[in-house]
């Protein structure tokens, strides 16, 4: 038995948890630069906003309904499912934290000594919201698909009170009959729209379809295990170890147009930085660096650059890579174009531990120098220590004019309780 415990409007709640006068208000949160909608509470959504939606088109819609609206509030977000990731990962001998929000428990090696699992259920609920007051719906299957299923049935239903489990056919196939295949796990549109073709327009009719007796185009490894997971046959799991990535981007819209060459050397540098970190934490080195710069493609005259760098040697030190884009930025700054987009791209990646040594170019990699510089920022915090080249002020940042303070990981926004 699979259990998938999911937060509700996770970011929207995230920023309620400090606010308790914001909780049963609507709630919008903004991508990056404040451009979209990513998130909305059913508050929100009552009021007619619609995610992903540019925010201007609905800022006159905010204002005379009394929307909240909040900029991405991402070190708060991080810190909150860290906590409730731990809490979660208390009720059961194996957990898998598949996103910022949803999170996975096998009890298969346990179910006898749980009572009713519809307690448990109720219990991790109780749990979560007494130790981060984020509210959280528990879907129970027999294997993941179903488990994904039940948390969707006690998220969307009313009169599930936030758990439902799935464990009886009758039951089984009266939420089947009300369900469509877009609302099974990883089936999409496309799919929905050639199953509808052929006359399978609800989940209950999928369950029971037989692939081979469906045009070819349907027929696929994946559909068939959906449809015996549907069946109560576990054939998705979840690995222990994730495969690394192949490239690595660190790619950003600026908050401020970049108009000198210095600003983008350091808004670059920047981006290395991030990407390097994220190679040295899956032992990866890269032997190409892909920078590239470009206007607003809604510019009178849209502008794009980019650069190749082949380096002598595979590596993930960030200086080697800063010093890199430095000789090279001359390539992507051209004067008087306001540059929006930048980013960097690490290519062409190996794995460290069957590193290629050269005999007559002695590798320039400072492993221990890198190792004290993760050790330190992992301790006391992102950018404690940093390259100069990234600059120290920063003016291109993205743009976050309606942020909340970081209550959990800003010493100066730490609430202050009057006793």
């Amino acid at each position: 038995m699979f259990a998938l415990v999911d937060a509700n409007s996770f970011y929207c709640s995230a920023e309620q948890v400090f606010r308790p006068e914001w909780r049963g208000r609507p709630i919008i949160v903004l991508s990056n630069n404040d451009g979209c909608i990513v998130a909305a509470n059913k508050q929100a959504l009552a009021l007619g906003i619609k995610k992903f939606q540019p925010f201007f088109k609905v800022r006159y819609l905010c204002e005379k309904k009394g929307i909240i609206v909040c900029s991405s509030n991402y070190e708060l977000y991080a810190d909150l499912s860290h906590k409730m990731m731990q809490i979660i990962g208390r009720f059961a001998p194996e957990q898998h934290i598949y996103s910022i929000d949803e999170s996975f428990l096998d009890f298969s090696h346990c179910c006898h000594s749980i009572a009713d699992l519809t307690i448990q259920a109720e219990k991790i609920r109780r749990a979560v919201w007494k130790e981060t007051r984020l509210p959280v719906c528990v879907g129970l299957g027999e294997t993941l698909t179903l488990a994904k299923v039940a948390n969707h049935v006690a998220k969307k239903w009313p009169g599930f009170n936030g758990v439902c489990l799935l464990d009886n056919d009758q039951f089984k196939e009266d939420v089947f009959s009300q369900l469509s295949p877009l609302d099974v796990w990883g089936i999409g549109k496309k799919t929905n729209q050639k199953l509808a073709q052929n006359g399978i327009k609800t989940v209950l009719q999928l369950s029971k379809a037989n692939l081979k007796l469906l045009p070819k185009s349907l027929f696929n490894v994946e559909l068939q295990r959906t449809i015996n997971e549907l069946n109560g046959q576990p054939c998705k799991i979840w690995d222990g170890v994730r495969a690394d990535k192949l490239q690595i981007f660190s790619t950003r819209s600026v908050g401020k147009r970049i108009m000198d060459i210095q600003s983008l050397n350091q808004a670059l540098a920047k981006h290395i930085a991030i990407a390097c970190v994220k190679a040295r934490e899956q032992y990866s080195l890269c032997s190409t660096l892909l920078a590239f710069a470009s206007s607003s493609p809604f510019d009178k005259s849209p502008a794009s650059y980019k650069v190749i760098v082949h380096l002598s040697q595979a590596t993930n030190d960030t200086s080697r890579l800063l010093h890199a884009i430095s000789e090279n930025i001359h390539l992507l700054f051209k004067p008087g174009v306001r540059y929006y987009k930048i980013g960097v791209a690490l290519l062409n990646l190996s794995s460290q531990k069957h590193q290629q040594f050269d005999l007559f170019n002695p590798s320039e990699h400072n492993a221990s120098l890198m190792k004290m510089l993760d050790g330190i920022n992992h301790r006391y915090g992102t950018n404690s220590l940093f390259f100069a080249a990234q600059g120290t002020e920063e003016k291109w940042l993205m743009r976050r004019e309606l942020l909340t303070p970081q209550y959990t990981t800003h010493w100066k926004d730490i609430p202050k309780i009057g006793c």
